[in-house]
């Protein structure tokens, strides 16, 4: 290891290198610690090769051989997946994926938690690593509420397992909220909240109880709700809601989430604003109405609202 991370990592002063470059919107932390294995990253002129590393603001980073840029403002926005999209920024198997198709004139951003290709509805984008990993632990608490078409009959003696907790595949899946909201045919529609979020829990707790799933839609996160956002469509999270959801005072405020005035060289494109704190979820009509409109380029454009009459 170079001197200069030696020395460093023997110091509690500062933070971890690969903290900081999440909180500066280079990447999520473990993707920060790749960058750095990869080479990719140097303190001080000295390229570094393992996250063990604590600097300071005095540190000079680069990254790919660019100065790192002061962090941003923590930023968080709700984004109405389609179906057919992978949450990766990479896909192996040439997949669209998610950061494909954001709409233009957003920064750099990284998915809360994940949606996977046959799953569509809100999905959290945040441009700091430190918040999306808040956001993404379970002791936050926040119930995470789905709507699902199941073929079939459910009745409520079926999905009694699931209000009590079931072992799937050798894994504790937490006790569940479960309504039947209406039998449509074949199918019929449920509303599901769950606490964790484990990988495709919802479908492979339904498949245990015999409940073949043939869609889910993701309504909220949280506090933060999918409403009429339309498919494709992002509107960002007003910074005061947001310190308010966090529990947070202004005054209490990491200074990441601080306001800063748009650099004069570059000006920060604008992106529609919102208060999500709604009570009600999307009807069905929410989920089949056409996509935002296209910019030139054939992205979704940013969502913008006429202001609310008093």
């Amino acid at each position: 290891m170079p001197q200069n991370s030696e020395n460093k990592a023997a110091s509690p002063d500062g933070d971890r290198i690969a903290k900081v470059l999440a909180r500066a919107g280079v990447a999520s932390r473990r993707q920060a610690e790749i960058l750095i294995v990869e080479g990719r990253i140097t303190v001080n002129g000295k390229r570094i090769d393992s996250p063990a590393l604590n600097v300071t603001p005095s540190d000079r980073i680069t990254v790919d051989g660019k100065p790192l840029r002061e962090p941003e403002p923590a930023r968080l926005w709700l984004y109405h997946k389609p179906l057919g999209l992978v949450t990766t920024t990479r896909d192996d198997e040439g997949r669209p994926t998610v950061f494909d198709n954001l709409p233009e004139g957003l920064p750099r951003v990284m998915s809360v938690g994940r949606l996977d290709l046959n799953s569509e509805g809100l999905l959290l984008l945040t441009n700091d690593g430190t918040l999306k990993r808040k956001l993404e632990l379970p002791s936050t608490g926040w119930l995470r509420k789905y709507r699902v078409r199941v073929n079939g009959a459910p009745t409520d003696d079926m999905l009694a397992p699931l209000r009590d907790g079931v072992m799937v595949e050798g894994e504790n899946f937490q006790p569940m909220i479960v309504s039947i909201d209406r039998q449509q045919g074949a199918n019929a529609w449920l509303t599901i909240g769950i606490r964790e979020g484990r990988n495709r829990e919802v479908r492979r707790a339904l498949s245990h109880v015999g409940l073949s799933v043939n869609r889910l839609i993701r309504i909220s996160y949280g506090p933060f709700q999918l409403g009429t956002l339309a498919k494709g469509a992002v509107e960002e999270v007003k910074a005061r809601v947001l310190r308010e959801q966090l529990g947070q005072s202004a005054d209490s405020a990491p200074e990441a989430e601080v306001a800063k005035p748009p650099r004069k060289n570059k000006p920060r494109p604008h992106v529609a604003r919102t208060d999500t704190r709604r009570k009600d979820g999307p009807s069905d009509a929410a989920h089949t109405k056409a996509g935002p409109a296209k910019t030139a380029r054939g992205k979704p454009a940013l969502r913008s609202r006429p202001p609310r009459k008093p």
